[in-house]
C-alpha cells in the first residue's frame, strides 16, 4: 500500500517498521527525510508532481512510500490480554469515510483507547489517506476485524465489557457511569448504527445539539464521548 505526506512519513522513517520503495518529487528538497532514506537504504524513485498524483488520492507532499499493509488482529489476539481494570475498546459500526476514519483512530490513540474494532466488510478500507489523517497513529493502536459486529457484541458482554451506543436518540452522555469495561460504538456517517446492532447495547449515548445544530460528524461526536469516559474516570 502507498502512505504519503511528510509527517507520515517521518513518522514511518523513525520506526523499526519496513519501507518497500519511496517516490519523490522532483522538486522535493526536505534534506532530513532524504538523508534518513538513505540511512535505511531506501530506493527513491523521483517523479514528477503529476506522476506522484496518480498514484494516490490526497496531499501527497512530494513523498509517497510503498509499505506493507496495516497489520490487522482478532479478537482472541488483543481483548483477551488487555490486562487493566477499565479497558475501552471504539467500535466502528460500518463508517465509509477514511477522514473520519483516520480522525477516530488518532484521537483514540491520543485518549488511551486500547484497541478499534471493524467489520470485515462495508468498511472503509484502511488505505493512505486513513493513515496520513491518523498522522501515524495508526501504528500505535491495534486494529481488530471481526466477521460479525453483533457477534463480536456477545463476545465482549461475555468478558464482561458494557456495550455504549451512540445515537440521536439516548441518554445525554454526560449523565452516564463509565466505570467500567467499555466498547464505544460509532455508527454509519449517514445511517447511524443498525438497527440489530443499537438492540444489543446496553446504553445508548446522546450529545445534546443546540436547535440549530442537528448532527455532528462521527469523529467528532467520537472525539467528545473518550473524552468524556477517560475524564469522568
Amino acid at each position: 500500500m502507498y502512505i504519503y505526506g511528510k509527517n507520515v512519513a517521518k513518522e514511518r522513517l523513525n520506526s523499526n517498521e519496513k519501507i518497500l520503495k519511496a517516490y519523490l518529487s522532483d522538486k522535493f528538497n526536505d534534506q532530513n527525510i532524504i538523508k534518513l532514506l538513505n540511512q535505511k537504504k531506501v530506493k527513491i524513485n523521483y517523479l514528477t508532481n503529476k506522476e506522484l498524483d496518480r498514484k494516490v488520492d490526497g496531499l501527497h507532499q512530494g513523498i509517497i512510500l510503498e509499505v506493507d499493509n496495516i497489520k490487522t488482529y482478532n479478537y482472541q489476539d488483543i481483548i483477551p490480554h488487555l490486562n487493566k481494570e477499565l479497558p475501552l475498546i471504539v467500535m466502528l459500526d460500518h463508517l465509509e469515510d477514511p477522514h473520519n476514519f483516520g480522525a477516530i483512530i488518532r484521537t483514540s490513540a491520543a485518549l488511551g483507547v486500547d484497541a478499534i474494532i471493524i467489520p470485515n466488510d462495508r468498511s472503509v478500507p484502511i488505505n493512505g489517506t486513513v493513515v496520513k489523517t491518523s498522522a501515524g497513529a495508526i501504528s500505535y493502536l491495534p486494529i481488530i476485524r471481526v466477521s460479525n459486529l453483533n457477534s463480536t457484541i456477545t463476545k465482549l458482554k461475555q468478558d464482561g465489557y458494557w456495550i455504549i451506543g451512540t445515537d440521536m436518540e439516548g441518554t445525554n452522555y454526560r449523565h452516564l457511569d463509565y466505570h467500567m469495561p467499555i466498547c464505544l460504538i460509532i455508527g454509519n456517517e449517514g445511517k447511524g448504527m443498525s438497527k440489530v446492532i443499537k438492540n444489543n447495547c446496553d446504553f445508548i449515548a446522546t450529545i445534546p445539539m443546540n436547535n440549530k445544530i442537528n448532527s455532528l460528524n462521527a469523529s467528532v461526536s467520537c472525539a467528545i464521548i473518550i473524552s468524556q469516559i477517560v475524564g469522568s474516570r
